[in-house]
C-alpha cells in the first residue's frame, strides 16, 4: 500500500511539473503570436488568436517537455518566457516594418504618397498596403505556421526555459537585425529612388534649356504613370527578395546579420 501511495505521489509531482512547463510554453507562444505577421494582426479576432496559441502550445509542448529542466513557478520565470516570446515576435515584425519603410520611400520618391490618402486604416501610402498584404500572403503560402512552430522549438536551445535573456546579447542581436531590415528596405526602394533622381535631373535640364515650358505640368503626370508601370513590373521581384530574407531569418533567427 505504501508503494502505491509513493508512486501516486510521484505521478502527482510529475503532472504538476508538466503543468507548469505547459504554462511557460503557453506564455512564450502567446507573446510570439501577438506579434506574429499575418496570424497576429489586429484584424484577427482575439478568440482566433487564443485558438492559435493553444494549437502552437500543443505542438511545441511534447518536444520541449522531454528535455525541460525543473521549473520553479514565479514572476521572474513567467516574465522571462514572455520576454523570450516578444523577442521572437519583434524579430519577425521588423520584416513587416521593412516593407512599410520601403513603400514609404517609394511613395515619396515617385509622388505616389498621397494616392488614395486616408483610405487605409493606418496612416501609410497605398503602396504600403499593397506590399504588406502581398507579403503576408506570400509568407502564409510559404508555410509561416510551420516555420513559427519550428522557431518556437528552436528558441529553447538559445533561450532556455525559465532563464531571462541576457540584455547585452539581446541588444547586440536586436541592433544588428534592425540594421539588416532597414538595409533591406532601402535596397527594395533603391530602383525607384534612382529612377526618380534620373528623371528629375532630366526635367531640370529640360527646364534649363526651355525656361518658357511648364515642365511641372508635363513631368508630374509622366512621373506618376512611369512609377505605376515600374511598380507593376518590379513588385514581384521585390517581394521575392523580401520573402527570401524573411525565410532566411526564420531558418536562423538568432544569427547576427553581417
Amino acid at each position: 500500500m505504501t508503494g502505491v501511495v509513493t508512486e501516486l505521489a510521484g505521478l502527482l509531482d510529475l503532472s504538476e511539473q508538466y503543468f507548469w512547463i505547459a504554462v511557460l510554453v503557453f506564455l512564450r507562444t502567446g507573446a510570439l503570436v501577438a506579434l506574429l505577421p499575418a496570424l497576429g494582426e489586429q484584424a484577427v479576432p482575439q478568440r482566433v488568436k487564443l485558438v492559435l496559441v493553444l494549437a502552437f502550445t500543443a505542438i511545441v509542448l511534447p518536444v520541449v517537455a522531454a528535455g525541460a529542466p525543473t521549473v520553479t513557478p514565479g514572476l521572474a520565470t513567467f516574465g522571462s518566457e514572455v520576454a523570450a516570446g516578444l523577442i521572437l515576435g519583434i524579430g519577425l515584425r521588423l520584416f513587416i516594418l521593412a516593407l512599410q519603410t520601403a513603400a514609404s520611400i517609394i511613395a515619396q520618391a515617385t509622388t505616389l504618397s498621397q494616392l488614395f490618402a486616408g483610405a487605409a486604416p493606418e496612416p501609410q501610402p497605398a503602396i504600403g498596403n499593397l506590399f504588406i498584404v502581398a507579403g503576408l500572403a506570400l509568407a502564409v503560402n510559404a508555410g509561416l505556421h510551420v516555420r513559427a512552430a519550428e522557431l518556437l522549438i528552436l528558441s529553447y536551445d538559445i533561450l532556455p526555459q525559465g532563464r531571462p535573456p541576457t540584455p547585452a546579447d539581446v541588444a547586440d542581436w536586436g541592433l544588428s537585425l534592425i540594421v539588416s531590415t532597414f538595409s533591406l528596405s532601402f535596397s527594395l526602394a533603391a530602383p525607384f529612388v534612382i529612377a526618380s533622381m534620373i528623371y528629375n535631373l532630366a526635367l531640370g535640364a529640360i527646364n534649363r534649356a526651355m525656361p518658357q515650358l511648364m515642365v511641372s505640368f508635363i513631368g508630374a503626370p509622366a512621373q506618376t504613370l512611369g512609377a505605376l508601370a515600374m511598380l507593376a513590373v518590379a513588385t514581384p521581384v521585390l517581394l521575392a527578395v523580401w520573402l527570401q530574407a524573411f525565410e532566411a531569418h526564420l531558418l536562423q533567427p538568432f544569427a547576427v546579420p553581417r
